[in-house]
């Protein structure tokens, strides 16, 4: 497949799933638990039969932290949107990379660019809008968004945790026990709140397959796909787009309206994020 149709197939399968998990009319924890579990189940009978599944302890341990860390990502993303749109909440979720580049330079050391800094000014600028700024000042938020922000940190932890473990081991491979290890915590939790986990009508359950299928499954394997071959900061870019494409399948299917605000802060917002892509280029002087 080429690799930008695989990108833009993969943008559009994981802007539905916010869609999937208002629709479904199911606890959070459940929704998120079928999401992985489900995904994986389809996943697991190609890689005891195709996939190489053996792997040192390390990368093991990695895989199973990181899918702690994305179960409990997925966790508090479907809480959020049950107090906000499904437009905010993803759009919140996609400021993992001013998070990874925070993380990195105040805990990890790396030094980080000015285009950096300059876009993450500009995303705060778009946040405090989204946000307001009355609300900042009286510390009085939403807490769908602050459950939004919380989801995005864990995400962002996720992928500086398991950064460099694609490059030992293959990705169905990685896919395989980081799943596992999502759905187990995923399901305890789901145990330990006395959900139900079966008991569901048609709706529910196609809307758990469309979560699993289509966007954990479909989604996340095309987005691989395309990083083969594809500058990680350009598809890093195009996932921005998983915004629009949700807040207009919002609009059309759960009749969401976005204030004013909330369209302006989510603009410049998407800016800022952009602009922490750029690479600066170097201009010789002849």
């Amino acid at each position: 497949m080429n690799p930008k149709v695989s990108l833009a197939i993969g943008i559009l399968c994981i802007a539905f799933s916010p869609i999937f998990v208002k629709l479904c009319g199911a606890p959070p924890i459940t929704a998120a638990f079928y999401r992985v579990f489900l995904a994986w189940l389809v996943l697991a009978p190609w890689c005891f039969w195709k996939v190489n599944l053996k792997i040192e302890t390390k990368d093991l341990l990695t895989a199973f932290l990181g899918g702690l860390i994305f179960a409990s990502d997925i966790a508090v993303w479907n809480i959020s949107l049950g107090h906000i749109s499904a437009t905010v909440s993803t759009l919140l979720a996609n400021l993992a990379p001013v998070w990874v580049g925070l993380i990195s330079f105040f805990i990890l050391r790396k030094k980080s660019g000015m285009l950096f800094w300059a876009g993450t000014g500009i995303a705060i600028v778009g946040m405090v809008i989204l946000v307001g700024y009355q609300n900042i000042l009286n510390l009085q938020f939403n807490i769908g968004i602050v459950l939004a922000l919380l989801a995005c940190m864990f995400y962002s932890v996720y992928i500086v945790i398991t950064n460099n473990i694609l490059q030992r081991i293959g990705t169905l491979s990685f896919m395989f026990y980081n799943m596992l290890a999502a759905s187990i915590f995923l399901l305890i939790i789901s145990c330990w709140q006395g959900n139900n986990l079966v008991n569901f009508p048609l709706n529910s359950w196609l809307c758990f397959l469309g979560m699993s299928l289509l966007c954990q499954l479909t989604g996340w394997i095309t987005i691989n796909y395309s990083l083969r071959f594809l500058e990680s900061t350009k598809v890093a870019i195009a996932l921005l787009g998983q915004t629009v494409i949700a807040g207009i399948i919002a609009v059309i299917l759960l009749h969401e309206n976005l204030q004013l605000k909330e369209i302006v802060g989510s603009v410049i917002v998407l800016a800022g994020i952009a602009v922490t892509f750029l690479k600066p280029r170097l201009v010789s002087i002849k």
